[in-house]
């Protein structure tokens, strides 16, 4: 701790001093909020309105508008906020982080500032990590602020649009990130104002922020289409990647072995390196693709298609794990979050890794996806006017949330003293060893009766250790993916007397596990990890789920010398010591230098894990700004604007580009191309040749004139055509939208395929992330002019359809040569027509001859 840390204390302390006075004259409030009758304090909702509309600041009602949530919640819920939970709220509206420990009640603490806030009439979203959470959460909170007058919704994941529209419209929405992502994606791409579901991004409460903001921050949100590409190639590949030999590399050379002109050594058709996760063929690898696909060069560019789909399908088969990754159900491959240990419903690995591992696992391959719509959700909560957080996890990454979303952590003292022992961990030398002294562990436990919560890193070793306690004898529950739809009961009986539970890393988070009498007396909970997480917060999770408001507990790792953590980044060095220490068997280790290459090893990754969120923004912040400016031109064409000034413009910008790329300042008016530039002009306008009359007093400025005039009588004309002109207003927004849309989607495309190859920017010694930014730019101007033309073309092409209404009682007034009834159409749909012209019944006689003969 720093000098200045010991005089003032952390910053979480020196900010805790500013609110604790707000904190007192909340509590101050409440025996004057107790002597208030039920109707009373309903009607406090209207009156804090009021002073709002008057000119009085959120900040002015806090502590009387959270005296009456308080004292709301224990009369509909019997639930009281504790004053570490009114803490925690006024930190949360002012947009902050609140790191609450679990079992603090964090779903209470939400109740404060939602309401207040909710009293501005903007909305307010409480963001969840699963749709559970946000109708459970719904039901049982929202009773307070129904109670107090508000609107309450929620949005879940089969909801329709009507439904989902409706939940937004209420003072305070809950739903989850992915929904409200997609809703928003979704919202951007329809072609009616009334289709949209969302209102104006406000204020978020995010619950298990660092969860939402952190850790499915590394993946976008995206809308995709299908694509026409056939699925052949990725069942053939996969079918060659299955045969190759895996081989081993000699390892990473050294300056000195490059000097002497060393070279790496590789055995086999590949070799994996799973700590960057790369598969990669060797020189005999590559010499059997191009002996399978009788190719002359694997490298040339004409094969790139295959070396992707081989790239795919090696990755698929040696880097992607069943039942850790993903997980097959009902002939579907399906996303496990390797965070939360949950099923992804409607997730897809992009850039056909998904179609990969569907072909290696044998189930339909379905289409190659487009992108139509995408998002980060670092960028997309950003958004936000204000933003706040709770967790019980967000100090180790407190730089992550300064520097990306501007909030700064503030940690909550708990209620109760926390009594949990946490032991050192409990290191052996191989898996199974470990496995061993886990189940011994657990066994001896279960016979106190004290509940056990053991958790793991994936699907499979969840399954591992299940089928090891069965043959023990000792009755269990398994959470993880597959049974995710019983997560809250599981979760809720794990603190039981006797019970044991098995449960991938973060299963149930937001879901107490209280404990009964029995349980207590044993000891409380007892928390077994088998392995060590990449995020030290993740391993900390799992400890909080015992300990909650000061109930007894404890805590232990068990961890291996073969583990993925310590076999991929912990010290060889270190490995290399202990083998030669002779560990007996079934020993434990405990060392300090264990301790500390762990630490090493999980800080190691986290700051890997930063870097690649921070790349991934970095890249997006482009795209951001793009999907910025087209986003809001498609809003100013939803809100019914009209388009005819933006329309003009672009039929000045068209004439300008065409004229000074056909027609070179070099030359005189007599040596101008103008076959040329009448041919390009024909592609957009469908305007006369444009001729030179007289030569010598001719200019390119005076030229651009001409056109513009001749090309903004055409539009003129075209208006003229139109009885009412709101109609053809209302046709150029339908034409620019549909533009707009079909050029974006294509370039979203563009800027993905552009982002895969501009790694190779480097070599050349060039920052790859500049080059992007450069080629993004020059992508979207060329992209703003395609829509340009596309709209114009399309608008000088359309022609006038007359529309044919019945009347009330369709009145014959005559028949044609094909004994067809002709009806008369109603005077204000047509325009006048003369005697020689074509009639307007579709006769193919003139007018005179036709139905203007029976008039």
């Amino acid at each position: 701790m720093g000098i200045f840390q010991k005089l003032f204390g952390t910053h979480s302390e020196r900010e805790l001093k500013l609110i604790y006075p707000i904190a007192d004259k909340i509590e101050s409030m409440r025996p004057d909020m107790i002597k208030m009758s039920d109707e009373e304090l309903k009607a406090k909702t209207q009156e804090f309105k009021q002073r709002l509309s008057k000119g009085e600041t959120l900040d002015d009602i806090l502590p009387e508008a959270y005296a009456v949530v308080r004292e709301a919640a224990r009369r509909v819920l019997g639930m009281e906020h504790y004053r570490v939970q009114l803490i925690g709220g006024i930190v949360l509206h002012q947009g902050r982080i609140a790191e609450m420990r679990t079992g603090e009640g964090k779903t209470l603490v939400a109740t404060l500032p939602s309401y207040l806030n909710a009293l501005e009439g903007k909305g307010v979203h409480i963001v969840t990590v699963n749709d559970y959470l946000a109708k459970r959460d719904a039901e049982w909170m929202g009773q307070v602020h129904e109670f107090l007058g508000l609107k309450v919704g929620v949005v879940l994941n089969f909801m329709d649009n009507d439904e989902r529209r409706a939940a937004y419209e209420c003072d305070i929405t809950y739903v989850t990130n992915n929904e409200l992502g997609f809703d928003y994606l979704r919202d951007n791409m329809v072609i009616y104002k009334e289709k949209m579901v969302l209102r104006n991004l406000h204020y978020a409460i995010v619950d298990e922020v660092d969860s939402v903001l952190i850790d499915e921050a590394r993946t976008p949100l995206i809308i995709s289409g299908q694509s026409g590409k056939s699925t052949k190639l990725y069942e053939v590949c996969d079918s060659l990647a299955k045969v190759l030999q895996r081989g081993e590399s000699s390892g990473e050379l050294s300056k000195m072995d490059i000097i002497m002109g060393e070279e790496v050594k590789e055995t086999g058709d590949f070799i994996v390196n799973e700590k960057d996760k790369l598969v990669t063929l060797t020189p005999q690898g590559i010499a059997r693709v191009e002996q399978y696909f009788h190719l002359e060069n694997y490298a040339d560019a004409e094969n790139l298609e295959i070396q992707h789909n081989m790239d795919l399908a090696l990755r698929a088969n040696y880097l992607m794990h069943r039942d850790q990754d993903y997980v097959v159900k009902e002939d579907q491959v399906l996303i496990v979050d390797e965070f939360t240990g949950r099923i992804m419903p409607g997730r897809r690995y992009s850039d056909g890794l998904h179609q990969a591992i569907e072909a290696k696992e044998h189930v339909k391959v379905k289409r190659e996806s487009k992108t139509l719509a995408t998002i980060t959700f670092q960028n997309f909560f950003n958004k936000f006017d204000k933003k706040a957080g709770m967790t019980g996890t967000a100090l180790t990454e407190e730089k992550e949330f300064r520097d990306i979303y501007g909030m700064d952590v503030i940690t909550i003292p708990t209620n109760k003293p926390v009594l949990r022992q946490d032991h050192q961990d409990a290191v052996y030398k191989t898996k199974r060893e470990k496995l061993k002294a886990v189940i011994d562990e657990v066994e001896r436990a279960h016979k106190t009766g004290q509940p056990i919560l053991v958790g793991t890193v994936n699907i499979d070793s969840s399954e591992e250790l299940s089928l090891l306690l069965r043959k023990r004898g000792i009755p269990h529950k398994v959470l993880n993916a597959k049974f995710h739809e019983m997560e809250a009961e599981i979760v809720a009986d794990a603190g039981l007397h006797g019970a044991v539970t098995i449960a991938t890393n973060m299963a149930g988070r937001g879901t107490d596990i209280k404990l009964d009498e029995q349980a207590k007396a044993a000891g409380g909970l007892k928390i077994i990890g088998t392995e060590r997480h990449e995020a030290r917060r993740i391993d900390n999770q799992l400890r909080g789920r015992s300990g909650r408001q000061g109930d007894p507990g404890e805590s232990r790792f068990y961890i291996s010398l073969e583990d993925d953590l310590m076999r991929l980044f912990g010290s060889e060095r270190m490995l290399a010591a202990f083998n030669a220490l002779g560990v007996p068997e079934n020993e434990q280790i405990e060392h300090k230098m264990l301790s500390d290459a762990i630490e090493k090893a999980q800080t190691k990754i986290e700051g890997n894990n930063y870097g690649i969120r921070k790349r991934l923004l970095d890249y997006d912040q482009v795209m951001n700004e793009q999907r910025e400016v087209i986003y809001g031109e498609r809003r100013r064409v939803l809100d019914g604007e009209s388009m005819r000034e933006v329309i003009l413009k672009m039929i000045t910008d068209i004439v300008e580009n065409t004229v000074d790329s056909c027609l070179s300042d070099d030359h005189s008016s007599d040596q101008w191309d103008m076959e040329m530039l009448n041919a390009q002009l024909l592609q957009v306008f469908p305007l006369e040749p444009v001729a030179i009359t007289d030569g010598s007093k001719f200019n390119k400025s005076k030229l651009k004139h001409l056109i513009k005039e001749k090309a903004v009588k055409l539009y003129e004309a075209k208006e003229a055509e139109f009885p009412e002109v709101e109609q053809l207003r209302e046709i150029e927004r339908v034409i620019l939208l549909k533009a707009i849309d079909r050029k974006w989607m294509d370039h979203i495309d563009d800027m993905d395929q552009l982002r895969q190859g501009i790694g190779l920017q480097a070599y050349g010694q060039k920052d790859p992330l500049v080059e992007y930014k450069m080629a993004g730019y020059e992508m979207f101007e060329a992209m703003t002019s395609s829509i340009q033309e596309e709209t114009v073309k399309t608008l000088f092409r359309i022609r006038v359809e007359q529309k044919v209404e019945r009347e009330q009682v369709a009145k014959v007034t005559g028949t044609n040569k094909d004994d067809t009834a002709v009806r008369e159409p109603k005077r204000r749909d047509v325009k006048k027509v003369y005697p020689n012209d074509p009639c307007p019944c579709g006769s193919g006689k003139k007018y005179k001859q036709c139905c203007g003969r029976i008039k």
